[in-house]
């Protein structure tokens, strides 16, 4: 069986590979369904649909520059069934400044796979 930890990065490497791509239909299995997400400006999107609609609104604007979720730590419990992913994010706009801070993103395992619960995003620079 693959180290939940290394499972967790390796959905986390497919994420960062979809928001590059400008992917928004294939984040949809990544993300639970009532998945919230609170954004770096703290604005709350509840729901799998929503985040992906969010995505997609953002995939389409042609000032969009990306979103790289960097993990730098992965704590898994005991049952092997939950973790949290500690890290740092850089997002990019064409015209304007970088923007980056530290997120935390609650994972679950359902049915074998690894899927995002929630992700809080805080924007510091």
């Amino acid at each position: 069986m693959i180290d939940p930890a290394d499972a967790i990065r390796a959905r986390r490497r497919l994420t960062n590979r979809f928001i590059a791509g400008r992917e928004a239909a294939r984040l949809g299995p990544v993300f639970l369904p009532a998945a919230v997400v609170i954004a770096g400006d703290g604005s709350v999107i509840t729901g799998r649909e929503a985040i992906l609609a969010a995505f997609a609104g953002q995939f389409v604007d042609p000032g969009f520059g990306g979103y790289v979720r960097s993990p730098e730590r992965i704590e898994v419990d005991a049952a092997g069934q939950r973790a949290a992913e500690y890290g740092r994010w850089t997002a990019g706009w064409k015209d304007a400044p970088p923007q980056s801070g530290p997120y935390l993103a609650v994972w679950r395992r359902v049915t074998g796979q690894w899927m995002i619960e929630s992700e809080t995003f805080a924007t510091t620079s």
